[in-house]
């Protein structure tokens, strides 16, 4: 069978800091041949379930979730996981969900990772390392979460940490089909990274995005299925 190019670390206008208009996310992906994805907001899952609806190609419900010590992505959820919490409520939150806990940019010490003595801790709740971020501003970073998947024989997944549409396309994971989180699992274990780090301008895009909301500007959100328009 055809292996999916998925990118699996993405955002959406349901993030405050992404500028990416759903359709306009669909047709990137078309374009660049990216054929399953996961919608990993910020503090919802809404923007995964709205992508989920409209997308011609497979996509992720996951989240971003902000836990007391750096980011875990929570993937295959099916509710909202709250920030704030302990690394090891967010985990153990995501585990009753049926969902796989990712770490994405775990060495970024500039966007929140989670660290290596909180990873030790959580080792054998996690099942995926992020060891390509398309936004990593050092490649090193990048390497370090590379070797650290590896040494404990973890799963490697990479995305592009989208937030404007020009960096839709530059990172996926090449893989086999899935149908299950458990066969997602072993796929990824099969998977071969492409990427392309992003060019550091585009940190300028999620900063004039967040500070036109905080000032009060509001993008209007699609409606969700089964709820209402915001």
């Amino acid at each position: 069978m055809k292996p999916l190019r998925a990118d699996l670390h993405t955002h959406t206008i349901f993030s405050p800091d992404s500028m990416i208009e759903p359709e306009e996310y669909v047709r990137r992906c078309v374009q660049s041949g990216i054929d399953c994805v996961a919608v990993t907001e910020h503090k919802n899952i809404d923007g995964a379930l709205y992508l989920g609806s409209i997308a011609p190609f497979r996509v992720i419900v996951a989240e971003e979730i902000m836990t007391t010590e750096g980011e875990i992505i929570g993937l295959f959820l099916r509710e909202p996981v709250p920030a704030g919490l302990s690394p090891e409520e967010t985990v153990e939150r995501i585990k009753q969900q049926g969902g796989l806990v990712d770490i994405p940019h775990p060495f970024d010490p500039f966007r929140h990772g989670l660290g290596e003595a909180a990873m030790l801790r959580l080792l054998p709740a996690i099942d995926i390392i992020e060891a390509f971020n398309g936004r990593i501003r050092l490649s090193r970073h990048n390497e370090r979460a590379r070797r650290f998947a590896i040494e404990h024989d973890k799963a490697m997944s990479a995305g592009t940490d989208a937030h404007s549409p020009w960096e839709l396309g530059r990172v996926c994971v090449e893989m086999p089909p899935f149908e299950t989180a458990a066969q997602f699992l072993r796929s990824l274990g099969e998977g071969r990274i492409e990427g392309r780090r992003a060019p550091r301008y585009v940190y300028a895009f999620s900063t004039l995005e967040k500070a036109r909301r905080k000032l009060g500007w509001r993008r209007r959100l699609p409606a969700v299925p089964g709820t209402v328009a915001r």
